[in-house]
């Protein structure tokens, strides 16, 4: 058995609690032995292991074995042509292959790995009874074992693991080649990313690659101007600094997305072709449908075009509904207290004293947050969204309305109502630097001092049951048993509707945020953001293959909701650089600086017009991609027209 399982890799593995007693008493077959029993009957490799904290039985599958329940499972794949076909196991061949050579990805392989477990059902006329430590359950006809056991308590916890045997190589390799390889700054291999990681991790780490990279131009030109006196004609660079970051982040997130939908294409994933499925609906009713059926049809989509309609309108309005709850929180209780802090902080005289203050701040904020975000989660759960990934992107804008009060509003204070732009420059350095730094070492230690505790528990808990008794030294044998006491890959906020990918794109934002709006107080800030990049990278690769829990697939393949965040901090960047620049030259007070006010004012429209015209220079798309995309929809339509012709001869023939 762990010789099949070297040739595949153990990728999941249940977890199932100690026994408290060596035999089982009543009747019925004892649910371990027929889960086990079950899914190698299903054609999964199992190994059992007794560990310290808990028992683990490890899966794997033989490529067969996926590639029948993809076909039972009617799982939809690219092929060669370019068409997203049912995937039959016969016509393999005929079927994309992913980057490592490998037939499925690592969402498809944890979709059918979920289809194979939770598929063992009780296939008996009666109800099917099962024990556990003595304790006896039913398992309703028809009812998945597995699920029911969870039910009970008798299974703990279903995880993906780190690719124990074959798939640890490739693990070695990314520890190698990406979370230690500190000398190639911002390269990566996405390509090994993709297929250990999934797709939403992959694009994450493309993008934050990407973000650094562009982040050293703006960070070349802020050093420049640092430590270069350019004498009368200052007065103008920072203009031009100014112009020039716009542009700057304009073009950036234009050349993302081309780099977004040719990753995209290369991984097989934006092929997915609406016209195909349009026509092949079509023609599938065509063969089935007399008039009657026909006309009913008809009246059934009146109804249900009614009731889509009623449900949308429905659902955009308590999405209003909950945003004015989040934003009238967020007015009448976080922006008091944002406002008071800040003031709070003007005012105190002693450093000593502005730690203090701020140490306060930090913790009471952690817990509103908190609170904020659960209450999110709430809201949304009544909202009328369109699957998991709508909700996740009505959550990200609600959090981030949080977030953004508790990060902006201190800083908009020093500067535009005292016009402090020592203290803004000093608040700048503290949350780029201190913060994010105790940000990096706090997410990384935690993991580590979560993982310590939770093994300092249970080999105490078993030392404990044994007693004082001489014996072998208790300690962690297995690789399995160490991972599942590792943290999972979970948002700040709950696991309800995101992974930990939202707090690592929530620091992007929030710093993209920071050194945009304030560029013209302090142009060095884009070092300080490019060097915390650079770090930013290894340490989030770090986390991912050693101090964490092999993080579930999500299917995701672009960063979605951020990225229109992003867009409406460049559009806030242009207004609060153009205030700062007003600020600036603006000595007395007396905002009358006339030319230079109306200047100013013209930039800021030019820079609007750069924001929302230049996106449209750089096409979205690479032309490659394009060309492949009509290829494809040009062989699709011909097939399901070959199709369709053939369909209306055999019903021709029929009728005569």
């Amino acid at each position: 058995m762990s010789e099949r399982g070297a040739e595949t890799g153990f990728e999941m593995a249940i977890v199932v609690p100690k026994r408290k007693e060596k035999e089982g008493y009543g009747g019925g077959d004892d649910c371990v032995d027929f889960l086990v029993r079950e899914l190698e009957k299903a054609g999964l490799i199992v190994e059992r292991v007794v560990g310290v904290p808990a028992e683990f039985i490890k899966l794997a599958a033989p490529i067969e074995t996926l590639g029948r329940a993809a076909a039972e499972l009617q799982m939809k794949k690219l092929t060669y042509i370019g068409m997203e076909l049912q995937f039959e196991w016969d016509q393999v061949a005929a079927f994309v292959r992913q980057p490592d050579g490998s037939l499925f990805s690592w969402c498809e392989r944890f979709n059918l790995f979920h289809y194979l477990m939770y598929g063992i059902v009780n296939k008996t006329d009666s109800e099917l009874m099962l024990k556990f430590d003595g304790e006896e359950f039913l398992v309703e006809r028809n009812e998945s074992v597995l699920r029911r056991m969870e039910a009970e308590g008798f299974v703990k916890e279903v995880f993906p693991l780190h690719g124990l045997l074959t798939y640890e190589v490739k693990r070695k390799q990314l520890l190698r080649n990406w979370a230690f390889n500190y000398l190639d700054f911002t390269w990566q291999p996405i390509d090994e990313i993709y297929s250990y990681f999934g797709t939403k991790i992959a694009t994450y780490f493309s993008f934050l690659g990407m973000y650094t990279r562009w982040l050293f131009f703006p960070a070349a030109f802020g050093l420049a101007m640092q430590l270069i006196d350019f004498g009368p004609l200052q007065l103008f660079v920072l203009p031009a600094f100014f112009i020039f970051i716009i542009s700057w982040a304009v073009f950036f997130f234009q050349f993302w997305k081309r780099k977004n939908s040719a990753l995209l294409a290369r991984w097989g994933i934006n092929y997915t072709l609406s016209e195909y499925k349009a026509i092949g609906t079509e023609m599938s009713s065509f063969t089935r449908m007399d008039t009657d059926v026909e006309k009913k049809l008809d009246i059934y989509k009146m109804i249900e075009k009614s009731k889509l309609q009623r449900d949308e309108w429905l659902g955009l309005l308590l999405r209003i509904r909950n945003n004015v709850i989040v934003v009238l929180a967020i007015i009448c209780l976080q922006l008091p207290f944002e406002l008071a802090y800040a003031h709070l902080y003007e005012i105190t005289e002693t450093e000593v004293l502005r730690y203090v203050l701020t140490a306060g701040y930090l913790f009471a904020i952690q817990y509103y947050t908190r609170i904020g975000g659960k209450l999110s989660v709430t809201l949304i759960k009544y909202e009328n969204n369109q699957g998991e990934e709508s909700s996740a992107a009505s959550l990200v804008y609600k959090v981030f309305g949080l977030y953004f009060m508790q990060s902006y509003i201190g800083l908009f204070y020093h500067a535009l109502l005292h016009r402090n732009f020592s203290t803004l420059r000093q608040v700048l350095i503290q949350r780029l630097i201190v913060s994010q730094v105790l940000e990096n070492l706090i997410e990384n230690s935690i993991p580590y001092l979560k993982y310590s505790y939770k093994k300092y528990k249970a080999v105490h808990k078993k030392k404990h049951e044994r007693g004082s008794s001489v014996g072998k030294p208790v300690r962690l044998s297995t690789r399995v048993e160490k991972e599942y006491l590792k943290p999972s890959y979970a948002a700040s906020i709950g696991e309800e509707l995101d992974d930990g990918l939202f707090d690592d794109f929530l620091e992007l934002a929030l710093q993209f945020g920071m050194i945009m709006m304030f560029a013209c107080a302090f142009p060095l800030i884009f070092c300080f953001a490019a060097l915390n990049n650079v770090t930013e990278i290894r340490t989030d690769a770090l986390k991912l293959l050693v101090m964490l829990r092999r993080p579930a697939p999500r299917a995701a393949a672009t960063i979605g909701a951020w990225l229109n965040i992003f867009q409406f901090l460049i559009v806030m960047a242009i207004c609060t650089n153009c205030i700062l620049l007003i600020c600036l030259y603006d000595q007395e007070g007396k905002w009358r600086i006339e030319p230079g006010l109306a200047a100013i004012l013209i930039m800021e429209h030019v820079l609007l017009l750069i924001k929302f015209g230049f996106s449209h220079f750089v096409p979205e798309e690479p032309a490659w991609v394009r060309a492949n995309r009509v290829r494809n929809v040009a062989q699709a339509r011909d097939v399901c027209s070959k199709q369709l012709l053939k369909s209306i001869s055999s019903l021709d023939r029929k009728w005569d």
